[in-house]
């Protein structure tokens, strides 16, 4: 029985001995592929995984005189206060609303978009359409601050202008929270559909043209053709990009938020969001603490997220989930 039980424990090293070699040869037969990912796992070590060192910020009440592991410890101190504020309920509500409605209105016209893009007959008419669709999404934010501040400005506004030459009372859009979350949607979806539809019409021209052949002959219509072929095929990519986004969804559009809404207080009730809380908390206060504390809250809630999605999915799609 002992030399069964010696036996038993040595078995494993022959199988490790034999997975070091095939490493080995792995890493000499593509030494140069392994030489050009060493810039990339740098990149994501000094970017992605040294800054996680300061999470520690979370809990300590920061002066620079202590520096990061000088600073005195204060434990859930800066959640505390961010939750008793009152502004976490509002910051993280206005986050994922916001983001939801970026990721549904998003990716269904964007899917709108490509199948109608996919349909055009004419090849240059086509390109010229996609061209212009994508276009928008090259403006700087800055650029389209200046176009919204253009449109809606009470005293010059082009909105405004038009509505004073019909004889209407001018429309105080800066002071009007109620309309924003529409503004913003809108404002995000002129940006972002362009490249979006991009995406879902490359998974269009890899379908095989023989299946809608065959569901032409079958006698299927253009929108049979659409509902039973293309939308089905475009699930994998619907949902691989949702994941993605859904892991970032309570990071909002800081450079959306930021450069439309400005400072206005007037707005910060509709249009306020983790991302630009946490920056005017450096600004302002400089409270490296909480504004940490914000950042933590909002991984955490990301990674919760994207876990129970992706268990979701697993159950009834395994082959698409991330892992």
């Amino acid at each position: 029985m002992s030399g069964k039980t010696a036996s038993a424990g040595t078995s494993p090293q022959p199988e490790q001995k034999k997975e070091k070699g095939r490493f080995r040869k792995e890493l000499k037969t593509n030494k140069v592929l392994f030489i050009m990912l060493i810039p990339a796992t740098l990149y994501f070590f000094v970017n992605n995984y040294l800054p996680i060192v300061g999470i520690y910020f979370a809990f300590t009440k920061f002066n620079f005189s202590g520096g990061l592991f000088g600073s005195p410890f204060c434990g859930m101190e800066n959640f505390r206060f961010l939750w008793e504020s009152g502004k976490l309920t509002m910051l993280t509500v206005n986050t994922i609303c916001y983001n939801i409605a970026f990721i549904l209105c998003g990716n269904v016209l964007q899917i709108v978009c490509a199948i109608l893009l996919s349909r055009i007959g004419g090849k240059y008419f086509r390109k010229i359409t996609q061209s212009v669709m994508f276009l928008p999404y090259f403006v700087s934010y800055v650029i389209l601050n200046v176009i919204v501040y253009n449109l809606f400005n009470y005293d010059v506004g082009f909105l405004n202008g038009v509505i004073r030459s019909i004889g209407g009372a001018p429309f105080d859009a800066y002071n009007t929270p109620g309309v924003w979350p529409v503004l913003m949607v809108i404002f995000y979806l002129w940006k972002q559909v362009g490249y979006g539809t991009v995406i879902y019409l490359a998974t269009i021209t890899s379908i095989d043209p023989e299946l809608y052949e065959a569901a032409e002959i079958d006698g299927a219509t253009v929108f049979q053709q659409i509902r039973y072929i293309t939308v089905p095929l475009l699930l994998p990519t619907f949902i691989t990009l949702l994941l993605f986004s859904l892991g970032s969804i309570m990071k909002g559009q800081f450079d959306l938020f930021y450069q439309v809404v400005g400072n206005n207080g007037v707005l910060y009730s509709v249009t306020d969001i983790m991302d630009t809380f946490v920056y005017r908390s450096l600004k302002q206060d400089f409270d490296v603490g909480m504004s940490t504390a914000a950042g933590l809250y909002q991984s955490v809630f990301g990674f919760i997220v994207i876990m129970v999605t992706n268990t979701l999915i697993k159950r009834s799609h395994p082959e698409q989930a991330l892992f």
